[in-house]
């Protein structure tokens, strides 16, 4: 079922912040690339994470985060998960801890991708839909 390594349905070309940008500059992201989460590295070395919440629970204006450094809003402390563990404890980890995404990371904790939600279930729903649906559909639909 999940057995599958994480590496097959995590996004590897990850948009990175290092600690010193501003959340003016994560904001742009957020709102360019229409993602949720931004890793936050040193380097390669995985330091934080900062999300669209984090930023949105702040209520500050978009001027005012442009001063804001992106280490005073990450958080640090975080589930991490290594490129060959199973898509079941990505599954895991999201569902007991209402996590959205998973940073994933080698044992020298250099980010190596990101697992989110919406990888788990695009995975679990290609499994039980096959891409091309038109040849199951009869010819007289």
């Amino acid at each position: 079922m999940m057995n599958e390594r994480i590496h097959t349905i995590m996004t590897a070309n990850v948009v990175t912040l290092s600690p010193g940008d501003t959340l003016g500059q994560a904001r742009e992201i957020f709102m360019t690339k229409k993602i949720h989460h931004i890793p936050i590295v040193d380097g390669k070395k995985l330091v934080g994470l900062i999300t669209s919440w984090d930023m949105f629970k702040l209520g500050l204006s978009a001027v005012a985060y442009q001063d804001m450094r992106v280490s005073e809003v990450m958080t640090t402390h975080l589930a991490t998960l290594e490129p060959d563990q199973h898509i079941g404890a990505a599954a895991e980890v999201l569902m007991e801890h209402l996590f959205h995404a998973i940073p994933i990371v080698n044992d020298k904790h250099e980010l190596q991708g990101i697992v989110t939600t919406y990888d788990v279930l695009r995975y679990e729903y290609l499994k039980e839909y096959p891409e091309n649906l038109e040849r199951f559909i009869p010819d007289n639909m």
